[in-house]
Formats: structure tokens, C-alpha cells, sequence
């Protein structure tokens, strides 16, 4: 069984005072069903498992009266061999999209101390115009990942000692023992071109079978294009498909702005952005949005026609090649002795920064920006901001120099800057210098 980061934070909902219908929300194959089952079935007496993509017909449970008792006494007849206890049974709502009266239900079944209540689901977001009343304010959510790099080298058989030394490095001052750092290199390439689908990594661990986690990672991609034509509305549902299917090309450009006319000659917002809304809104892709100006607040800055379009998990992105690419970013030696072929070279910093930004919203880090002045001559992969303002953080797939961000830096407004490389720690100045898998801790 994998280890996974949301079993914690379900541990932790069922033990708020108060707390209300919890919605693990997230894209499609993320387990979300299985992370959630084993939390159930460990944690209360009494589970009520609906799916209602498995089984259509439990819908009629919530097509009348939505009060609890009603519900409850639906759901107990459609599962007479399940016991009932009072204060210490979970009603899991899986597959919830599929159910929108399901969704409305929650605001009043939170209100039912007899029992707690979970729903899961993918594209909820989508969801909104078929809800006759959204539950606002009377449940909590929970977004669900695939594997983060930390939760791989889990599965890897990492253990948590080894990860808390590598923590003790993040502020860039020590460098960290060389035999350590290549190791981690290897395993952050495994996870390039592995991703953290479970299904994926199931596969790949414990023979790492490439082959097999390639075969699998293909599924998962034939499938998500037959989600898109399933759940899209008719209007969307091919320029939705033709969007995904751009993404490996967009970042293939020296400025992975996405445009519209790589994914139909002349193509444009008008036509395409709701499309890319869609992926968005179904968790398969995320935005991060340019900015005119360094400067605090980053949205008062953003240009909301010019962004970057990156999908929530690196896998999806990488399968889209041919297997030897994938042997090639493996082979470190190999990338370092030998002339780069033209697809590496082309695809090699846009993989990088894919990963980067799906490594930064695993850690909760969210609406990202990145920088690209007029003429071109600096440019700053993702902005952040905290307590010390606007971070600038360059991703760099080797050891080149940072011109951009050493630029950026001389900033009056910008007290520090990462760059996150293949190489090791230091701090020049202003510049903390980190090896790429320390974004894990970021």
C-alpha cells in the first residue's frame, strides 16, 4: 500500500470539533477512492461506501427529500448487510459529480451528528450549473494530488530520517555530502519520467519496471482523452482534446506562452479558452499567469491572456514522447559526454519546468506567475510571494548561469531568489542556490 500525505489530514477532519461533510476533490486516478477507503475502514465502525459511477442507481437515494433522516434510511436499505452505529459511521459519497443532488444533500447531512460524512470527486469544479444549491459554507475540501516526489521516495523505500537531514539543508549554506546528492538526483530523474499516478508508480516499484509504468502511464493518458469526450460538453469537448494534445509542443518553445495557433492555424482565445478552462477545471492542467511588473501584489500585475499551461502531473506530460527520450533523461552520463539530439535539447527545460511547477503546487503553493520583459532579455520561470514579498525562482535542467535572476535580484524590492538546479547548495548575495529535488521542501 502507498504511504499517502491525505491520510494524515483525514485523521486530523475527524477529529475537529464541529467539523462539517468534508469533498476530497482532485483530478481523475489521483487516489482519492482508495487513500479514502483505507482511512474509513480503519477509523469507523460502521462504512457506507456509494459509488455512483459503479452503482447509477444509487442516485435515486437523493432524487426527493434531502433531510437526513430520509437519506439515511435510503442508504441503509440499499446496504442491509452494513451496520449501523450511531456516532461512529462514515457515508463516503464516491464519484459525487455523478450525483449533483448528492452535492446539495451536504448541507444538510452535516447537520446529522449521528454520523460524518465524505464525498469524492473529480471535475467538481464543472459541476456548478447542475447543482440546484451549492452547499457554500457547510462543508470543507480537501485537494488531492497524484504522488509528490516526497510520497515517491516513500514508496521507494526512503525513510523519513533520511528526508529530515536533507530538510536541514534548505537554506542553501551547507552544501550536501556529494554521494547523497547524486543519489537524489537519480531518484528526482525516476520521478520525471515516472510521475505520481499510483497506478504508475505501483508499477515502476518494487522491480522499477520502466517499461511497465510506460504502459500503464499511457493508459492513464488514452484515458483522461476519453474523460474529456465523456464529461465535456459537446462545444468543448474536441478543442478541449486538441489543447491537451498541444501541451508537449507549447513547451517545447524558448517562450511557453501558450498560443492559441499551435493548437489550430489561427486559433484563438475566443474560440480555445474555454477549453483550456475546462482542463483546468477537471484538474488535468493548471495556469500560471504572466505579470507586467515585479512587484507587490503580483495580481494587480497579471496579464490573464498570457499564461502557461502545465499538467497537474509530470507523467502526462512525459509519456507523450518516445520511450528512448525518457532513457536519455535517465542517463545522466549519456546527457553529459554525448550530443544532445534535437528532441532533448527542445524538451528538456520545458519537462523541467513542468515539474517544477507541479512539485511547487503539491506543496500548497498556488497561483503562480512568471516574467518575461519585451524584448525578451529577462525572464523569471515563477514569481511567488510570503513574508518576504515577491520571490523570484528560476528552474535551471543543468548548471547554467542565472542572468535573470541575478538581474531580478538587483532589485531594491527583492530581498532573495532561488535557483533551483542540477547542482549543489550555496548562497551568493541574495541568491540561495538549491539542487532541484529540494523543492520537495520548499
Amino acid at each position: 500500500m502507498l504511504k499517502r500525505k491525505v491520510l494524515q489530514a483525514l485523521s486530523e477532519w475527524k477529529q475537529k470539533h464541529g467539523k462539517k461533510p468534508l469533498i476530497v476533490e482532485g483530478a481523475r486516478q489521483v487516489g482519492k477512492t482508495y487513500a479514502i477507503r483505507a482511512f474509513a475502514y480503519s477509523a469507523y465502525e460502521s462504512v457506507y461506501e456509494l459509488n455512483f459511477l459503479e452503482r447509477p442507481g444509487l442516485t435515486r437515494i437523493f432524487s426527493g427529500d434531502l433531510n437526513p433522516d430520509t437519506v439515511l434510511a435510503g442508504i441503509r436499505l440499499s446496504f442491509p448487510e452494513t451496520k449501523f452505529e450511531s456516532g461512529n459511521s462514515l457515508l463516503f459519497l464516491d464519484e459525487i459529480q455523478a450525483c449533483p443532488h448528492a452535492v446539495t444533500a451536504l448541507k444538510f447531512l452535516g447537520q446529522d451528528p449521528r454520523f460524518d460524512v465524505i464525498a469524492s470527486g473529480s471535475a467538481l469544479g464543472l459541476l456548478h450549473g447542475q447543482v440546484s444549491s451549492w452547499p457554500v459554507g457547510q462543508v470543507e475540501y480537501l485537494h488531492m494530488h497524484s504522488l509528490d516526489f516526497e510520497e515517491f521516495l516513500w514508496a521507494a523505500g526512503i525513510d523519513g530520517e533520511i528526508l529530515e537531514m536533507l530538510r536541514s539543508y534548505r537554506d542553501g549554506t551547507r552544501p550536501i555530502p556529494d554521494g547523497i546528492h547524486q543519489a537524489m538526483m537519480r531518484y528526482l530523474r525516476q520521478y520525471l519520467v515516472i510521475g505520481g499516478m499510483p497506478d504508475t508508480v505501483n508499477a515502476f516499484f518494487p522491480e522499477y519496471d520502466y517499461k511497465a509504468a510506460d504502459e500503464v502511464q499511457r493508459r492513464i493518458y488514452q484515458d483522461y482523452m476519453a474523460d474529456i469526450a465523456h464529461y465535456a460538453e459537446p462545444a468543448v469537448r474536441l478543442k478541449a482534446q486538441s489543447c491537451w494534445q498541444s501541451i508537449p509542443l507549447q513547451l517545447t518553445k524558448e517562450n511557453h506562452k501558450f498560443q492559441y495557433s499551435m493548437v489550430e492555424h489561427r486559433g484563438t482565445a475566443q474560440k480555445f479558452l474555454s477549453s483550456v478552462e475546462w482542463l483546468v477545471g477537471a484538474g488535468m492542467a493548471d495556469m500560471v499567469l504572466n505579470v507586467t511588473t515585479i512587484e507587490y501584489p503580483l495580481k494587480a500585475f497579471e496579464v490573464a491572456e498570457q499564461f502557461r499551461l502545465y499538467p497537474t502531473d509530470i507523467g502526462m506530460l512525459i509519456c507523450t514522447y518516445d520511450f528512448s527520450l525518457k532513457q536519455a533523461l535517465l542517463s545522466e552520463d549519456r546527457e553529459r559526454t554525448q550530443t544532445e539530439s534535437i528532441v532533448i535539447k527542445t524538451a528538456k527545460g520545458g519537462l523541467y519546468e513542468a515539474l517544477a511547477a507541479e512539485m511547487l503546487w503539491k506543496r500548497g503553493i498556488k497561483n503562480l506567475h512568471f516574467y518575461r520583459n519585451t524584448p525578451g532579455t529577462v525572464e523569471m520561470e515563477f514569481l511567488l510571494e510570503g513574508g518576504d514579498g515577491v520571490v523570484p525562482v528560476e528552474i535551471k535542467a543543468g548548471s547554467n548561469k542565472s542572468r535573470s535572476l541575478n538581474t531580478i535580484l538587483e532589485m531594491d524590492t527583492i530581498s532573495k531568489g532561488y535557483k533551483f538546479a542540477d547542482q549543489n547548495a550555496g548562497v551568493t548575495g541574495k541568491k540561495i542556490t538549491l539542487p532541484l529535488y529540494m523543492l520537495m521542501f520548499f
